[in-house]
């Protein structure tokens, strides 16, 4: 028998993503390395848990994993990202066939993609990047996909996309092709950044409840009444989370404040600083999260200024209004960091269809979502558009009393802040750069242009007499 599909890597994604596929009717040959006295016939261990995996193929070799695979060979790739991907694709490409596809579904870098893919193409070999979202449940239930590349190709694999992606309200698949090779990869980076962001928010809304004196279940009551008009899945969670006990204590309380990342949140950060895109907020929650790693350090400096927490009052309505003024902050940057890069490299991604397939499967997945929608429709900036005005105005005075609030408290809360003093700047008309221009005059004679002639010349200035 030749299987229609093929996995290879056999971690939790690839698990989930295989059980998820043999669901819905397309049984995979499986492939996961032989590392003697580590990961030893993983393949068929795995087969052997689960009976909708009855008739896999389970193997811990390359050729007679390919040989068993019917052509064009189609493989989805779910091992780490880096040089396991390339060790991987050097020993795969000289046992392929012209025609056949790999698609990397890993959190790669875009840019790696895209060399990948060209090296690829060289060879007649299709190779394909797509950005997959759910985590472990998502992926065995219905993740969100962000394909990309060969567009042949993508219509080959395609239907096993469609089948094992969760569906949208209207019952489409929270698939997409997002357009040229690596943009499938970009867009998911940009998703993990905005992620990135409605955590750090989540959490700093946790701390300045927490030090209001709200019990951990009396903030997941809010959490979860919240949840009715900023439905969030992250939100939600949250909630959860807040509620479990073990040992009679809550679990929350027991574990360490030191948050850590794998990578794509600091490749969101470098591409915003690359293409000089003010998406500040992505920066902020990753600053947050570096600086929680630094425990010993903070506790140290807290008892060498003596810093105690300050009492504070919070209104959880206001807090509320404050989470859904930021929130609508950090999308806007997100999707304005996708549409400018889409433009640089002629992606030509239709935002829309990015955040249909974000509307369910993801971890972003979200009421606000399911608006945004329609409103990028009209355009990329969404802060532009009347029903995102009428919300910020509804919510821009509680979010400030919150960032002033949390500077009076002495909660860190970067996002929170960050989402306000954006919104200032991008409404000024006029900024205070004309003085940072002046300055650069001043010492390096890099010239400015005057607001009295629209003509764009530079002019330079002798600032002070020789």
């Amino acid at each position: 028998m030749k299987y229609e599909i093929g996995v290879i890597g056999l971690g939790v994604m690839g698990k989930s993503l295989s059980r998820n596929l043999a669901q819905k009717g397309a049984l995979p040959a499986l492939y996961n390395r032989h590392v003697a006295g580590s990961e030893e016939k993983v393949a068929e261990s795995f087969i052997a848990e689960h009976a909708v995996l009855d008739g896999a193929g389970a193997f811990d070799a390359l050729k007679p994993f390919v040989d068993s695979l019917a052509t064009p060979r189609k493989i989805i790739l779910m091992v780490n990202a880096g040089a396991a991907v390339d060790s991987v694709l050097n020993n795969l490409s000289g046992l392929l066939s012209p025609g056949d596809i790999v698609l990397d579904g890993g959190n790669s870098h875009y840019q790696e993609t895209q060399r990948r893919a060209a090296a690829w193409a060289a060879k007649g070999l299709h190779f394909l990047g797509a950005g997959i979202s759910g985590g472990e449940k998502g992926a065995l239930l219905g993740p969100s996909i962000m394909p990309s590349g060969n567009r042949k190709a993508y219509d080959e694999i395609a239907p096993f996309l469609a089948a094992i992606a969760a569906k949208d309200a209207q019952g489409q698949a929270c698939c997409t092709y997002v357009g040229e090779q690596g943009s499938g990869h970009f867009v998911k980076m940009i998703h993990n950044g905005i992620e990135y962001v409605e955590m750090q928010l989540i959490a700093e809304c946790y701390a300045l409840l927490k030090q209001a004196q709200y019990s951990n279940d009396e903030i997941a009551a809010f959490f979860e009444a919240w949840c009715k008009d900023v439905g969030s899945y992250l939100l939600e969670i949250s909630a959860k989370i807040l509620r479990v006990e073990t040992k009679g204590e809550y679990l929350i309380d027991q574990i360490l404040d030191r948050a850590g990342n794998k990578g794509t949140g600091k490749w969101s950060t470098e591409t915003i600083a690359q293409v000089g895109e003010a998406a500040s907020l992505i920066p902020a929650a990753l600053l947050a999260r570096y600086l929680s790693f630094f425990k010993a350090k903070r506790e140290a400096a807290q008892a060498f200024y003596a810093v105690a927490p300050k009492a504070v009052q919070v209104d959880p309505d206001h807090l509320k209004a404050a989470y859904r003024f930021s929130r609508i902050v950090n999308h806007h940057q997100g999707f304005s960091m996708i549409a400018e890069v889409a433009k640089k490299e002629d992606w030509g991604i239709d935002l829309t269809e990015i955040a249909r397939i974000w509307t369910q499967g993801c971890i972003i997945k979200s009421d606000l979502m399911q608006e945004l929608v329609h409103y990028l429709k009209e355009g990329d900036q969404l802060l532009m558009h009347s029903s995102i005005k009428a919300h910020i105005e509804q919510d821009h005075t509680a979010a400030k009393k919150m960032a002033a609030t949390a500077i009076e408290a002495q909660v860190h809360a970067p996002c929170l802040l960050e989402a306000v003093n954006f919104f200032h700047g991008y409404t000024s008309a006029q900024s205070s750069a004309n003085l940072i221009q002046a300055q650069r005059d001043f010492f390096g004679a890099h010239t400015y242009q005057r607001i009295d002639d629209p003509s764009g010349k530079s002019y330079h200035t002798h600032w002070e007499e020789e």
